[in-house]
């Protein structure tokens, strides 16, 4: 007898615990957010080593970045949901994000005298790569986990998802300071890391095959059903799922705070050269990874507003660490400093557990019949509304209480952020233990 589409998900959904969905989950995962960490972080260290030491650049590429990536996963999204074609936009999209990626780097190569142009390129450059990076990574890779979550593995998915994040820093910041080294080669950074990607949308297009498919859920024309995950009476009606998505939205505005700025803080403000920053920022967090065992384990057992409140508490403990060290506390000619390390361990704990759970968390709540759209409303929460908000708030403490400097040359004045974007950060996300704690009124057993 011939299976249907339904048959065909279900088979894929059998095989979820099988190497190849496993290689799959981890090959594009951890390729995704090794190209992401590189946006988040190399994105903004390349615009003050080749453009200017101005956070409002870096603010403009957060806040368009953030609306495309948006856009896009509502978009292919729903285009995902009407054709169930998972593989279409997995594979393409990360073809086409690596493709940008590498053509992002060639904004270097602006004449320096125009610098309102290379500000505007670097921006407009950003955003294009992440809409393709949406389009694979958030309504492709990250739907098709929807897809072949069940309660058996969705510990171990978990897991994957929260891990790879960590690892995309561990790997990135390392391999990427030893690519962009002393002299500052951003461009080879680009291109390795564009490739890298490139690869991973090629070896999909191979190993995904029918089982990853879905049956198609189609609801009148594509616009009607595009706009109707903006009917957001069906989704404030979820109401343990809304107090999740405004408890990671609010954590993550307090993120964005501070965390686009921690490589230019280690760089300009504290001393350390690029390839060293990698190698500080990676040694704690790999300890930091090692958490998501236990959190794993956590989470199979369904304990999930403890371990956020843990977490948060946790990653707060970590800022106020970071928060008092200053230039002269530091010796830039060797990595290892106590303070410094600590601190970037226990933040790390706190993210790898807040990231982890609630991503487990809003995925058992999403409406079957709406997996591709209400990713978009995952990133509507977890990208648009905390970059918009953190980068704000983070280039006004950046511009307002930051290190200020004159560049004799250019005669710019150039923003170095120091320690209180660590303490701005804390208190932001201080305030997500409200919609947390709330969830417990609404609390299903799942």
């Amino acid at each position: 007898m011939k299976k249907d589409k339904h048959s065909a998900a279900a088979a894929g959904g059998k095989r979820a615990g099988g190497f190849r969905m496993w290689l799959l989950v981890w090959g594009l995962g951890l390729a995704g957010q090794i190209c992401w960490n590189m946006e988040n972080q190399w994105f903004n260290t390349f615009v003050y080593a080749k453009i200017g030491k101005d956070p409002s650049i870096i603010t403009g590429m957060l806040i368009c970045s953030a609306a495309a990536t948006t856009f896009a996963t509502f978009f292919f999204g729903t285009w995902a949901d009407r054709t169930g074609k998972r593989r279409t936009f997995i594979s393409w999209g990360y073809i086409l994000w690596g493709i940008f990626t590498i053509a992002f780097g060639l904004t270097e190569f602006i004449s320096k005298d125009l610098y309102l142009l290379m500000a505007i390129s670097v921006v407009l450059a950003d955003t294009i790569m992440s809409f393709f990076g949406s389009m694979g990574n958030d309504a492709g890779f990250n739907t098709w986990t929807n897809d072949i979550m069940t309660e058996k593995n969705r510990g171990g998915i978990g897991a994957a998802l929260a891990t790879q994040p960590v690892l995309g820093t561990i790997l990135g910041t390392v391999v990427g300071g030893m690519l962009v080294g002393e002299n500052d080669n951003y461009m080879r950074l680009f291109i390795v890391m564009g490739v890298f990607v490139i690869i991973f949308g090629l070896i999909s297009m191979f190993a995904l095959n029918k089982n990853d498919d879905v049956a198609p859920s189609v609801n009148g024309g594509f616009w009607k059903q595009f706009f109707s995950v903006f009917n957001f009476k069906r989704f404030f009606s979820l109401k343990e799922l809304v107090l999740v998505h405004v408890a990671i939205a609010i954590f993550f505005i307090g993120f964005n705070v501070y965390f686009a700025y921690i490589g230019n803080y280690l760089i300009y403000y504290l001393g350390y050269t690029a390839d060293m920053m990698g190698i500080i920022e990676a040694v704690p967090l790999v300890l930091a990874m090692l958490t998501a065992i236990p959190i794993g384990i956590l989470i199979n057992k369904n304990k999930h507003p403890f371990i956020c409140v843990a977490a948060v508490i946790i990653n707060i403990i970590g800022l106020f660490i970071l928060y008092p060290i200053k230039a002269a506390d530091v010796d830039p000619t060797t990595i290892f400093n106590l303070r410094i390390w600590l601190g970037i361990f226990v933040v790390g704990v706190g993210y790898v557990g807040i990231l982890q759970t609630t991503k487990v968390w809003a995925k058992q709540l999403y409406p079957r019949n709406a997996k591709g759209q209400f990713e978009g409303i995952w990133i509507l929460f977890f990208v648009l509304i905390p970059m918009i908000g953190g980068s704000l708030i983070g280039q006004a403490v950046v511009k307002t209480s930051g290190e200020t400097f004159v560049n004799e040359a250019s005669g710019l004045t150039e923003y170095v952020p120091n320690g209180n974007v660590f303490l701005v950060g804390a208190a932001v996300i201080l305030f997500s233990l409200i919609p947390i704690l709330l969830t417990l009124r609404y609390r299903k057993r799942v």
